[in-house]
């Protein structure tokens, strides 16, 4: 069953108003949700934040670049040049060349030698020559100077 973090969430803050220890709470919990639900961990990190008087059951604001924002601007980027280099998006965003690689790859693009639209194929590789056929070519030389 799933059940969503701001209702487990709730249910904790219940279990602490009523003087319930984390770990109860969290067996409690997951005796009626099903294992798993909320950690032994998740359940004391919770109690400790309400024992500091916050009581908010949102998660606390991050900081950093909204990682949408980066997907919007990569994906104008490659739209309007398909050969724009994972390098030059990189630099141009000021992030790294491994977000700008992450972010191509889950919208289904693959990178062909760092650009995202060269399909060029190498040629193939030359064979080297099996080591039996080597040797027999070898003794064949050797041969003909020991017996011209």
């Amino acid at each position: 069953m799933e059940v969503k973090k701001e209702k487990i969430r709730y249910i904790l803050q219940y279990h602490y108003d009523q003087g319930d220890k984390a770990q109860q709470a969290a067996k409690k919990i997951c005796d009626v949700y099903g294992p798993n639900t909320v950690s032994n961990a998740t359940a004391k990190r919770w109690f400790r934040r309400f024992r500091s008087g916050n009581m908010d059951i949102e998660d606390e604001t991050r900081s950093g670049r909204p990682i949408v924002e980066n997907v919007d601007k990569i994906m104008e980027i490659v739209e309007s040049d398909r050969n724009a280099s994972t390098y030059s998006i990189a630099q141009e965003l000021n992030i790294s060349q491994k977000t700008v690689w992450n972010h191509l790859h889950k919208a289904g693009l693959k990178k062909d030698l760092d650009n995202m639209s060269t399909k060029r194929k190498l040629p193939p590789a030359k064979k080297p020559a099996n080591k039996r056929s080597k040797k027999k070519e070898e003794s064949d030389v050797d041969s003909d100077l020991t017996t011209g």
